[in-house]
């Protein structure tokens, strides 16, 4: 990983010709956030090639994470390499454990790879299409719709069009990194009945959203769109699916636990592994892991715990959660992902992880700390019907309120503050001393969730990466309970 930065002005910076191990790294740079790391990458993407790394720059992959001013981050050959590695070793073990993927399509919601150019020339777009891309082509060969499906602006053609020329295969794998991306999908497959149906029988891609498709891309997918008829209207009746593929930690049991319904049966999930667009940090190994073994040949970490005691992956013990920290081959050096990882086990020596949340995606008013995944376990269990979505948040006051906010069902307020404070100690202590005061329950208009979405796909986020706003902080909240009107 040093080697990266030879010659660069991040080694001299931090003066590591001399550093030789993991101790000498720890004394000469401190964890780092993505603003220390900032001033480096923007001259990268200006052109200054020794900003940051030795080794030339491919393109820049563009994250926005779940919320913020979208980030560029590099790639190179090699850190590329690291991460195609490590999603070699998903795919065999996925087709170890289910070799039934290998008789049919692959179902794969992406972004797009090039969206732009950095002022330097450079392409710049989603770290999921990039490694699409850089399948070999015998893989993507096997991938149910082309490509360019991923390259229309607007979101509902572009799953109207998804799921057009998805539906005409033999689909026997479905990936994207969060489970609610399906649910999407498969409330427009529902909700486009209709016209899909009049398009799968006509051979056609004229009706419903694909009105507003220009004439040349129907050519261009001409060969595609082959008739077909469905025995029954439900997703599972369309595709033999034996695995569908995306995030398992966090708040995403609670969208996980609606695909049997909304997909019509039941279909096993695999964890698509700890990743995001700065590297590959953990794989699974079966679809019945939540988390997976940490990628000791690709990218440096480091795990620190509460008290700031800093652990490398040797020697850091089982049992706890701690906050991850990634050195890349990409420039990232010792970068707090703000993500809270937890020590499951050892999978012969090297740990099994799985993922909590956020490091700082929690609501707390009087010290509760009340994380995503709590939230949604006690929004699962006091729930009446299937909401479209739901956020929770709070109403500041002399003694605040905690609020449910749902689309599409109603949240039993009781049961839900009853839930939390089973679920958070500190909560229950709050409410019982009534430094807060009992939750609260709202639906919010039609559209809502629909309307998030849009806008943190304007705001640059990739349409499979976009999460539920499971926790919502501040102004942002009221503007949810309205609805989200305000659309960029």
């Amino acid at each position: 990983m040093l080697a990266s930065l030879r010659g660069t002005r991040t080694e001299q910076n931090f003066s590591l010709t001399s550093v030789q191990d993991l101790a000498g790294l720890r004394a000469a740079v401190p964890i780092r956030s993505y603003d220390d790391h900032a001033a480096g990458l923007h001259a990268l993407a200006a052109g200054d090639e020794r900003a940051l790394l030795a080794e030339p720059v491919r393109s820049f992959v563009k994250t926005s994470g779940t919320t913020g001013v979208p980030k560029l981050l590099p790639v190179t050959d090699t850190w590329a390499r690291e991460v195609a590695d490590a999603q070699a070793l998903w795919v065999l073990a996925m087709v170890a454990e289910q070799e039934a993927v290998t008789r049919g399509r692959a179902l794969t919601t992406v972004g797009a790879a090039t969206e732009g150019l950095t002022p330097s020339g450079k392409p710049y777009g989603s770290n999921t299409g990039r490694m699409q891309r850089a399948q070999p082509w015998l893989v993507r060969r096997r991938m149910a719709v082309p490509f360019d499906v991923f390259t229309l602006p607007d979101a509902e053609l572009r799953h109207y069009c998804l799921l057009r020329l998805a539906l005409a295969q033999d689909v026997r794998t479905w990936t994207t990194a969060n489970p609610s991306t399906l649910l999407v999908l498969a409330r427009a497959f529902q909700q486009h009945r209709d016209a899909l149906e009049r398009d799968l029988a006509d051979g056609t891609l004229c009706h419903g959203p694909a009105r507003e498709l220009p004439a040349a891309w129907r050519w261009r997918w001409w060969l595609r769109l082959r008739r077909r008829r469905l025995p029954e209207w439900r997703l599972t009746a369309a595709w033999e699916l034996a695995s569908i593929n995306c995030w398992k930690g966090g708040a995403a049991p609670f969208f996980i636990e609606r695909l049997p319904a909304a997909l019509g049966a039941t279909v096993p999930v695999r964890e698509v592994g700890i990743s995001a667009s700065e590297g590959y940090f953990a794989i699974p190994l079966h679809s019945s892991w939540t988390g997976g073994v940490a990628w000791a040949d690709g990218h440096l970490l480091e795990l620190v715990a509460d008290d700031g005691q800093v652990f490398g992956l040797h020697d850091v013990p089982v049992g706890a959660t701690y906050r991850l920290v990634i050195s890349t081959t990409a420039g990232l050096l010792r970068y707090d992902m703000n993500d809270l990882v937890r020590v499951e086990g050892r999978y012969g020596a090297t740990p099994v992880l799985s993922f909590v949340g956020k490091g700082r995606d929690v609501l707390s008013v009087t010290g509760e700390k009340v994380a995503e995944a709590q939230a949604a376990q006690a929004v699962s269990r006091s729930l009446r019907g299937e909401p479209v979505g739901f956020s929770v948040g709070v109403r500041l006051a002399e003694v605040s309120t905690y609020v449910v906010a749902v689309e599409g069902a109603v949240v039993d307020a009781a049961v839900f503050d009853t839930a939390l404070c089973a679920l958070n100690n500190e909560y229950a202590s709050k409410r019982s001393s009534g430094r807060l005061t009992q939750a609260q329950a709202l639906v919010v208009p039609d559209g809502t969730f629909a309307r998030y979405r849009a806008e943190r796909l304007a705001q640059g986020a990739v349409d499979g990466q976009v999460k539920d706003p499971v926790l919502v902080h501040g102004e942002a909240f009221e503007r949810l309970l309205a609805g989200w009107l305000e659309v960029s």
